[in-house]
């Protein structure tokens, strides 16, 4: 080889080493500057990397709040829910397991199948429920057996509990808790972790659902150390959460236990108001539920005995009701009448049974008539005709200007669902629902709370209540306590309405209690420092054609059940010093004054004595009876809560309404 050639090849060969050279170099540098970047100038990022690879956390439910009654007595609590869990990895056979565990408790079919679905559709080392609300013998013997049952996780937690003595009773109020379901989580904006646990539970109805939000609380977590394929290997820190308030309602339990006892047998409500802040006392409705039933998932043969029942048990017939409040909305038409100034409430009207008005009669209730009717008469012995001509001078739109101002199509911003918001018609809205005109003769009928006007239980307490109060807008509230702070009552608008014109409608209402041929003379409170004003109320629901008139209207109980007249009955007493309104409504009871008057007769004396009212309380002519029933009682042939019994004396027990001190009223016989 020429000595050129080796020159040239020498060269090629150091070309091609220096360049792998530089290549290597480069490498090497930039290995080295991805090292740097890792360890120095983006350490912390990875190292949070790291550490949420290696700890798993995990949301915690708090326990719920509590809900208490005016006294702190609870109505909605917590207990231990013992349940079990399955970990499908750490058991050789799923179907061996599962064998064993049912030689020692009984598991039901539907749970196990839906067990198994979650098995299939969930990673290995994640937990499954498997049974829950285990009575504590089968959840000790599964403990007990713990070592030959791999994969079964005995654990305790919290569900929520309605106290049985009082669970029915206040269904309605306090509602229930259910399993979160798919819609619960589509409607759901918060994005609360809570609501995605696999037990968890939420308020479907009463207080428990409207005031959710507060009763929920704050998820807590647990910090889990986990391997590499995500098991647990153990629990590194736990934040157990803020707990949901408790709430304290403005609920007596004690008067909400004797008005369902009161209203047993009957689809009915009854509402009891204090007047002067709007403390709801009592919110009855009858027949009502267990609200454990549905803490769990309710079965189907009771859920369907539930929605088959022609008493509505599920409806809160207090504030989810509307009815024609009949006879009981005369009041607005005779203070429409004198504050509009188209009625004097000494001008008599003439009624002969019978109006005629365009191409029609208006009827009375008496078909023979009440004779001549003064503004007191008319409301005292609820003469139809008189409102009928009140009514026609008033106008629709005057009417319900009036109606709004005591409550009727008012919807009240209380801690409950579904509140009705019943309805009061004018022109414009009847043009605007129904695309047809206003006739005169619709504003007849409306004048005594039929036709159109609508009203729940408790718009007619509010109703009574700013009657009795005379002067302000007192709203109804059912919170009385949030989280242990009371809550803050608000000042009540005026009612605009002159005070001589208020007294006119409040001695009508004190006529029909007290004086003879009042509509509730015989429901009256035999007690004059405990008198009692009401109004009775029939509403129709059903049209009485012309010649079933003529041959003579049938009587309710001659009628199916679901076509007879509602029962309605208002009242505030004591009359000289007013303190508590009360409304009741008994559906397809028939007369107001013989359905409606003696059970809120009854329900209002609860209240106004404490407790069991003395005999010389009642009229003379049904102690006879009462004393009767409280012999059976003593003998134990009725069953009655001992803590409701109070006549006086040393030991007498009494209730959680507002001045506990003060002294009972004394009896005057008269």
């Amino acid at each position: 080889m020429r000595q050129s050639d080796e020159d040239d090849q020498r060269v090629r060969f150091g070309r091609r080493a220096l360049v792998l050279g530089g290549l290597q170099a480069g490498v090497a540098g930039a290995l080295g500057y991805r090292l740097y970047q890792l360890q120095v100038l983006e350490a912390e990022q990875h190292q949070m990397l790291a550490e949420e690879n290696r700890i798993n956390v995990h949301s915690v439910a708090p326990p719920r709040g509590q809900i208490l009654d005016r006294l702190g007595r609870p109505l909605a609590v917590n207990r231990h829910n013992y349940r079990l869990l399955l970990v499908r990895e750490r058991m050789d056979s799923v179907e061996a397991t599962i064998a064993q565990l049912r030689e020692l408790i009984d598991i039901p079919e539907n749970e196990l199948e839906k067990a198994f679905r979650k098995l299939k559709r969930t990673r290995g080392f994640v937990p499954v429920q498997l049974v829950e609300n285990m009575d504590w013998e089968a959840f000790a013997r599964v403990n007990a057996n713990a070592p030959a049952l791999p994969g079964v996780v005995p654990e305790i937690g919290w569900t929520r509990d309605y106290p049985d003595d009082r669970a029915y009773d206040f269904a309605h109020v306090v509602g229930y808790v259910a399993a979160v379901n798919e819609d619960d989580l589509a409607r759901d904006r918060s994005n609360d972790p809570i609501l995605r646990l696999p037990d968890a539970r939420i308020g479907k109805n009463g207080v428990e659902k409207a005031a959710e939000p507060l009763l929920r609380g704050r998820a807590g977590k647990r910090s889990i150390e986990v391997n590499a394929a995500g098991r647990e290997l153990r629990e590194l820190e736990r934040d157990p959460g803020v707990a949901g308030d408790d709430l304290t309602l403005t609920i007596d339990l004690e008067l909400q236990r004797y008005a369902m006892k009161r209203l047993q047998g009957e689809s009915a409500a009854a509402v009891v108001m204090d007047i002067h802040n709007g403390d709801i006392l009592a919110l009855a409705s009858a027949p009502a539920y267990d609200p454990n039933k549905f803490v769990f998932g309710i079965g189907h043969a009771d859920w369907n005995a539930l929605r088959e029942d022609e008493y509505d048990p599920l409806r809160n017939k207090a504030v989810a009701g509307a009815y024609p409040p009949g006879s009981t909305y005369k009041m607005l038409t005779s203070l429409a009448a004198v504050e509009y100034g188209v009625m004097a409430p000494r001008e008599r009207i003439q009624c002969n049974g019978k109006m005629h008005f365009g191409r029609r009669d208006f009827h009375c209730w008496k078909r023979q008539g009440h004779g001549s009717m003064n503004m007191k008469d008319a409301i005292k012995h609820s003469c139809d005709i008189y409102f009928y001509e009140a009514a026609r001078r008033i106008g629709i739109d005057n009417l319900a200007e009036l109606s709004n101002r005591f409550g009727i199509g008012e919807k009240f911003d209380i801690e409950i669902p579904n509140l009705s918001d019943g309805l009061m018609p004018t022109k414009d809205w009847k043009y605007a629902a129904l695309g047809e005109n206003w006739h005169q003769g619709e504003t007849l009928i409306a004048g005594i709370g039929q036709g159109y006007v609508l009203a729940s239980p408790l718009q007619l307490a509010v109703m009574t209540a700013r009657i009795a109060n005379g002067e302000k807008r007192v709203m109804p509230r059912l919170i009385r306590a949030k989280g242990g702070v009371p809550a803050a009552l608000p000042e009540f608008e005026s009612l605009n309405i002159a005070p001589e014109n208020m007294k006119f409608v409040q001695d009508g209402m004190n006529a029909v209690s007290n004086e003879p041929g009042g509509t509730a003379y015989r429901s009256q409170i035999y007690d004059p420092a405990n008198l009692i004003a009401g109004k009775t109320g029939t509403a129709q629901v059903r049209n009485i054609s012309r010649a079933e008139r003529e041959a003579g209207v049938k009587k309710n109980e001659e009628l199916p059940w679901r076509l007879r007249d509602h029962a309605l009955f208002v009242a505030y007493a004591p009359y000289d010093k007013p303190r508590y309104a009360i409304a009741v409504v008994v559906e397809h009871g028939g007369s107001g004054s013989r359905a409606g008057a003696p059970v809120a007769r009854d329900i209002m004396m609860r209240a106004l004595y404490r407790g069991v009212p003395p005999l010389e309380a009642y009229p003379p002519w049904i102690r006879p009876e009462i004393e009767k029933q409280r012999q059976e009682e003593a003998e134990g042939a009725v069953q009655e809560d001992a803590s409701l019994d109070i006549r006086g004396g040393e030991g007498a027990r009494i209730w959680g309404l507002d001045d506990p001190a003060r002294p009972l009223p004394p009896i005057r016989r008269g």
